[in-house]
C-alpha cells in the first residue's frame, strides 16, 4: 500500500517504523519544522523527521507542500489541521488517544491524567474536516494507574497504536466505520502557567497536575522550584520524590531538604 505519514513527537516513531517494516511504500513523511531546543536554542528536527531521514524517505515541513495521491494518509500527533488538499487526496486515518468523543483536540493524554481519569482508550479513526469527529474503525481500552505520567501513557499508546495500525493497514476493508456516540468534550493547549501549583486544590489534584504536565512550579522557603515527581502516601498526603530548584539539576527530596540545614520547610512561600 502506498502511504503518506504525518506525525511529529517521539512516541510516533515506533508506529511509523512498524508500518515501514510491514512493507508498505512510504511516499513521503510530513512533520513539524525544526524548533529551538535547550538553553542554547539549538534548531532541532523532530523525532519523526530524524527517523524519516534515516530511512531515506522524503520529508516535508509544511502541509501546503502536499501534492500526493497515496492509497491512504496516516496521521499520528502531527499538530497541524489538515486542509482539503490532503483530505481529498485519499482516505485519511488517525490514532487518537482518548475514548472518543471524550477529549477531542490536541492534549487528550494530559487532560485525562490531570482530571484523574482511571480509564481511557486508543481510537483509530477517519479524519474529517471537523476536528476528531470522524467514524471510528478500531477502539482499544486501557487503564491509567494512580502514578502513571504523561510519558508512561504515551509509551502505552505507542504500543497499542502500533498494533492497531499494522492490523488495520493489512486489511482496511475488514473494519467497518462506527459513528461516535455521545456528547463531545474538548481539550485545550496547556501552557507553563498551568504548572503553577495551587496548594488549596488538595494532594490528589496536585499529584495529578504534576504527573500530567511533567512539573509543578512553586516556592519552598522563598526559592523557586519545580516539583518533578510525587506520590500519594498511605495517609493521603502528597509525598515529594524529586525536585529541581531554580538554576540547579534535579535532585531527590532528601538531598534538597538536607541543603536546608534543618530550617523549617515552608511550601508555597
Amino acid at each position: 500500500m502506498k502511504l503518506v505519514l504525518m506525525g511529529t513527537p517521539s512516541f510516533v516513531v515506533p508506529m511509523f517504523d512498524a508500518i515501514y517494516n510491514a512493507g508498505h511504500e512510504i511516499m513521503a513523511v510530513f512533520t513539524r519544522g525544526p524548533k529551538p531546543v535547550g538553553r542554547k536554542q539549538v534548531l532541532t528536527k523532530s523525532p519523526v523527521h530524524v527517523w524519516a531521514e534515516s530511512k531515506n524517505i522524503p520529508v516535508f515541513n509544511r502541509a501546503s507542500e502536499y501534492n500526493f495521491s497515496p492509497d491512504m494518509v496516516v496521521v499520528v500527533s502531527y499538530g497541524v489541521i489538515l486542509r482539503d488538499n490532503v483530505l481529498s487526496s485519499a482516505p485519511c486515518i488517525n490514532i487518537h488517544p482518548s475514548d472518543l468523543p471524550k477529549y477531542r483536540g490536541a492534549s487528550p493524554i494530559k487532560t485525562a491524567i490531570y482530571n484523574g481519569d482511571t480509564h481511557s482508550a486508543v481510537c483509530l479513526m477517519q479524519i474529517t474536516a471537523e476536528m476528531d469527529a470522524g467514524d471510528v474503525y478500531m477502539r482499544h481500552a486501557f487503564d491509567i494507574g494512580d502514578d502513571d505520567t504523561n510519558d508512561d501513557i504515551e509509551n502505552r499508546v505507542s504500543k497499542i497504536g502500533t498494533k492497531m495500525l499494522v492490523e488495520y493497514l493489512s486489511n482496511p476493508a475488514a473494519y467497518a466505520p462506527v459513528a461516535q456516540a455521545g456528547t463531545p468534550t474538548f481539550t485545550r493547549k496547556w501552557t507553563g502557567a498551568d504548572e503553577i501549583i495551587d496548594w488549596s486544590r488538595g494532594a490528589r489534584a496536585v499529584h495529578n497536575q504534576i504527573r500530567a504536565l511533567g512539573a509543578g512550579r512553586t516556592k519552598i522557603n522563598g526559592t523557586d522550584v519545580k516539583i518533578l515527581r510525587t506520590r500519594i502516601a498511605q495517609n493521603g498526603e502528597l509525598e515529594i520524590l524529586q525536585i529541581q530548584p531554580a538554576g540547579k539539576k534535579p535532585m531527590d527530596w532528601k538531598s534538597f531538604t538536607n541543603g536546608l540545614r534543618g530550617a523549617e520547610i515552608k511550601i508555597g512561600e
